[in-house]
């Protein structure tokens, strides 16, 4: 016979593990986390390391289901939505503003962590960058001191240098305030810019020899996933026509680009990864601010250096985190 004691512990005992219960029944479903990139490429792999350092592991208790649109920005909203059918736990919008608004047009309710969005509020995706809203999180590279500093190394390179191109895409929403903070620092530098707008491969070539023959000794790009996706042809042209280019993406640097300042693209993705965790672990995405990067890296390439027939300071390559020779 159980007396009431042993009874009453016995019921309080099972209360206290209903939830254990319930929460190990759910857990052993396999977490969906969806990834949806406008170009291909390894950046979604360092997710899924991430991941798995956190815990997450494909094949056991993760599915990660990756989507590109391989470049062509129209079959985003498509992708968008056949991932959303697939009942993602969180969708991970890689880098660049336009996966970042298809996923965020194809669902309400399913978390959203975006890689690198230049500007999230200008384009409609979050409401403020510390109390974003809704269901989107994530990074963004937004800031003045970035573009302050490009234009800072780059005339230690070209000293003096008065007129300076800029090449951007107009369609990305987030080089209209890029742009605009840069002409207020080289306002302040005493140099002048002068925009070209490249919207597509074939206005490549015709921008960059237009930018040489108005004078232009040195040029910044704001980088959007066009123009990376372009970086070895920019980097073949603005060298044929002897115009040193600083940019914001390692990758420029990796593929023939003179010298490269920004976030360490890796540390987004990673980052990124743990924003997927604390979500998975119950956070809701509306009270997640949006984050800066803390880690930035340069990039020199000497080899184009060479080429450009510069002289790099000493000082540089001591402060460099890498020197491709």
């Amino acid at each position: 016979m159980i007396r009431r004691r042993e009874f009453i512990t016995l019921l309080g005992g099972a209360a206290a593990a209903g939830p254990l219960v319930a929460h190990a029944q759910q857990s052993a479903r396999p977490y969906r986390v969806a990834y949806l990139a406008l170009l291909p490429g390894q950046d979604s792999l360092v997710v899924k390391q991430r991941l798995d350092e956190l815990g997450y592991t494909e094949g056991k208790n993760l599915i990660f289901d990756f989507r590109s649109a391989d470049g062509h920005s129209e079959q985003l909203p498509q992708l968008a939505a056949e991932l959303v059918r697939t009942r993602p736990d969180v969708i991970v919008a890689g880098f660049g503003t336009l996966a970042a608004q298809a996923a965020q047009a194809a669902t309400a309710t399913t978390p959203i962590v975006f890689v690198s969005v230049g500007d999230p509020i200008g384009a409609g995706i979050v409401k403020s960058l510390n109390r974003p809203g809704a269901n989107v999180t994530g990074m963004t590279p937004q800031g003045t001191e970035m573009g302050g500093k490009r234009l800072q190394l780059l005339e230690e390179l070209i000293p003096g240098i008065r007129i300076l191109a800029v090449f951007m895409n107009p369609e990305t929403p987030f080089t209209v305030l890029a742009l605009q903070e840069l002409r207020v620092l080289a306002n302040a530098r005493g140099q002048r810019l002068e925009v070209f707008e490249i919207g597509s491969a074939d206005q490549l070539s015709r921008s960059i020899e237009t930018a040489a023959k108005a004078g232009a000794t040195g040029a910044v790009t704001l980088e959007d996933p066009l123009l990376l996706d372009l970086r070895r042809q920019i980097a073949v042209l603005v060298t044929e026509f002897q115009l040193p280019t600083i940019y914001g993406n390692r990758e420029f640097a990796e593929a023939g680009g003179l010298l490269s300042y920004g976030p360490e693209r890796r540390h987004l993705y990673r980052r990124a990864a743990e924003l997927v965790d604390k979500i998975l672990k119950g956070a809701e995405p509306a009270d997640i601010p949006i984050e800066r990067p803390t880690k930035f890296e340069l990039v020199i390439n000497a080899k184009t250096a060479k080429a450009l027939s510069l002289d790099v300071p000493d000082r540089l390559p001591a402060l460099a985190d890498e020197v491709i020779e």
